[in-house]
C-alpha cells in the first residue's frame, strides 16, 4: 500500500541523489572513472587538413540538413535577444562582447553536432534526437564541467568588456545607438576601447580554442577524463601552432558572417563548424590501433 511521504524525507533523498550525482560529475572529471586506457596521440596537421575537414562537415551538413537545422533554431533566437539589447541603450555596449561570446562557448554547445557526426561516420542512424545522446555518455561530467568553465569564462570576458567600456568611455550610458557609435569611432576613448577590445577578446578566444579545439570531441568519443582531454587539446595546439592560428581565423571569420543578417546565418555556420570540428579531431588525434592510411606522423602521445 503506497503511503504519503513527508516533505523531509523526499527532501533528504533528493539531496542524497543529488550529492551521488555531483560526486560522479567530478569523479568523472577528474578522470578516475576512466574507463579508456588507450594512449591519446596527436598528429601533426595541415592547412589541408583544415579543408578537408570544412569539406566533410559541409558534407554532413547536406545530409543531415533538417535535423541540423532544428538544433541550431536556437542560435538566431539568441542573436534576437542580442539584437534587443540594442534597444536597451544601457546594455548597447555590451552587444558586441556578447556577439563574440559564441567563438567562446561554441564547442561546448556543438557537442551534440559532434555526436550526430560520429553517428554517421560510424554509419548509424543520426536523427536530432539522437544527439541527446550526449546525456549518457561515460564522460559527461567531464564534458560538463569543461563546458561549465566556457561559459565562466564568457561571463569573465562580459564583466571584463564593462570594466573596458567604463574605462574608455565613461560610466554614462549611451543616449543612443547613434551617440555611442559616435563616441567609438570619433572619440579618443573609442578607438582605445576598439584596440583594447579586440585584443583581449582575442586573448580569451585563443585560450578556449587551446583547451576546448578538440576537447569536447575525444570525450564524446572516448571515455576519457577532462585533464586528458584539454592536454590533448593543448598539446595539438602547441605542435601545430600555425595551423590551430588559421583554423581559429577561419572560425571567427565564419562566425562574422553568420551573424549577419540578424544572426540567421549561424543556422547553417554553427552546424559546419561542429561537424567539420569532429572531423578535424578525427584527423588530429587517434589511439594508436587506428590503420589510418592518411595520418600524418605522430608528434606527442597524452597518457
Amino acid at each position: 500500500m503506497s503511503t504519503i511521504r513527508n516533505p523531509v524525507e523526499w527532501s533528504a533523498e533528493r539531496l542524497v541523489e543529488g550529492t551521488q550525482w555531483i560526486g560522479a560529475v567530478a569523479r568523472t572529471a577528474r578522470g578516475e572513472d576512466q574507463a579508456d586506457t588507450r594512449p591519446v596521440i596527436v598528429h601533426r596537421i595541415t592547412t589541408s587538413d583544415l579543408r578537408m575537414a570544412l569539406t566533410r562537415g559541409l558534407d554532413d551538413l547536406t545530409a543531415m540538413r533538417s535535423d541540423v537545422v532544428a538544433l541550431c533554431l536556437m542560435y538566431p533566437l539568441v542573436g534576437a535577444v542580442l539584437a534587443m539589447a540594442a534597444f536597451d541603450y544601457a546594455l548597447l555596449p555590451l552587444l558586441f562582447p556578447l556577439a563574440a561570446g559564441f567563438a567562446l562557448v561554441g564547442p561546448f554547445f556543438a557537442v551534440g553536432l559532434y555526436e550526430l557526426s560520429r553517428r554517421r561516420e560510424l554509419g548509424l542512424q543520426g536523427g536530432w534526437r539522437h544527439a541527446l545522446d550526449v546525456l549518457v555518455s561515460p564522460s559527461f561530467g567531464a564534458i560538463l564541467v569543461l563546458g561549465a568553465g566556457l561559459i565562466a569564462r564568457f561571463v569573465v570576458w562580459l564583466v571584463f568588456a564593462q570594466i573596458l567600456k567604463d574605462l574608455t568611455l565613461g560610466r554614462d550610458a549611451p543616449s543612443s545607438t547613434e551617440a555611442f557609435l559616435t563616441a567609438v569611432f570619433t572619440e579618443p576613448g573609442g578607438t582605445a576601447l576598439i584596440v583594447l577590445g579586440i585584443g583581449t577578446g582575442g586573448l580569451f578566444a585563443l585560450a578556449a580554442l587551446a583547451a576546448a579545439a578538440v576537447s569536447f570531441p575525444l570525450m564524446l568519443d572516448r571515455a576519457v577524463g577532462l585533464r586528458a582531454a584539454v592536454t590533448a587539446s593543448l598539446t595539438l595546439f602547441m605542435h601545430n601552432p600555425g595551423t590551430m592560428l588559421r583554423w581559429g581565423a577561419v572560425v571567427a571569420g565564419l562566425l562574422v558572417v553568420g551573424s549577419l543578417p540578424a544572426f540567421l546565418g549561424l543556422i547553417i555556420v554553427m552546424p559546419l563548424l561542429g561537424h567539420a570540428t569532429w572531423h578535424l579531431y578525427r584527423r588530429a588525434i587517434s589511439d594508436g590501433e587506428e590503420d589510418r592510411e592518411d595520418a600524418a606522423d605522430p608528434v606527442a602521445t597524452v597518457q
